[in-house]
């Protein structure tokens, strides 16, 4: 996890954007995958942005020209939240880029090979926003947006969609500190690091990543206890 993550441009969206203080609108887009571009939310000196980015932190020219793609020597879609303060890849990342990324929901499956369910995973009432870290690729002056996202370890409520990890997602309290990119002293975000469900979440499953038909009813996951 996360492997997979829709966006919609309905009202749930445009509140979170507007918590952000970034009122615009979002394309839509379903079966967002790593690779794939998706709108993030960073800070700098010069106030927010939201920017298409690149699903996956390491980048490189495609080898055609045509473009760019994620580094095929390491996978850097998600960033463990136990190695963020550690590792070389995300330490200096984890102090001064940080980053939102808005969504409608993410996917997960379960299931043995040739049978496996797709599920379509939200909060009940609002949108998410997905904690990550963003670079800035300069490749000869052209400046390219990669990002990546946090996931915290498994939940017990939750392992039974996924038995690895769960994503950060960010409650609207918790969005200026986390994209104040002068906040360069990590101690006041290692809370956020900690294994929890904020908010209910619902878990539908879908027939698939492009087609967001419901095949039956969901199960609610409760909220941890504040």
């Amino acid at each position: 996890m996360c492997g997979r993550f829709n966006v919609s441009d309905d009202s749930l969206v445009q509140g979170l954007l507007e918590e952000l203080g970034i009122p615009l609108s979002i394309e839509p887009r379903v079966n967002i995958a790593p690779g794939a571009n998706a709108r993030v939310v960073y800070e700098t000196s010069q106030g927010r942005n939201l920017e298409d980015a690149i699903w996956s932190l390491l980048i490189e020219p495609k080898p055609d020209g045509s473009g760019y793609r994620p580094s095929p020597k390491y996978s850097t879609f998600n960033a463990r939240a136990g190695s963020l303060g550690t590792s070389p890849l995300w330490k200096q990342r984890f102090h001064s880029q940080r980053a939102i990324i808005p969504a409608s929901a993410f996917h997960e499956w379960t299931g043995e090979k040739g049978r496996k369910k797709c599920y379509n995973i939200h909060p009940v009432n609002s949108a998410i926003a997905f904690a990550g870290l963003y670079e800035l690729w300069d490749f000869r002056g052209d400046v390219v947006p990669s990002f990546t996202i946090v996931t915290l370890p498994p939940h017990p409520r939750f392992s039974h969609i996924h038995p690895k990890s769960i994503p950060l997602m960010l409650g609207p309290e918790e969005f200026d500190m986390w994209l104040d990119p002068h906040l360069t002293n990590t101690d006041p975000l290692q809370h956020l690091l900690k294994t929890r469900i904020r908010e209910p979440l619902l878990v539908e499953p879908i027939k698939s990543p492009l087609n967001l038909e419901k095949m039956g009813h969901g199960e609610e996951i409760a909220a941890d206890e504040t």
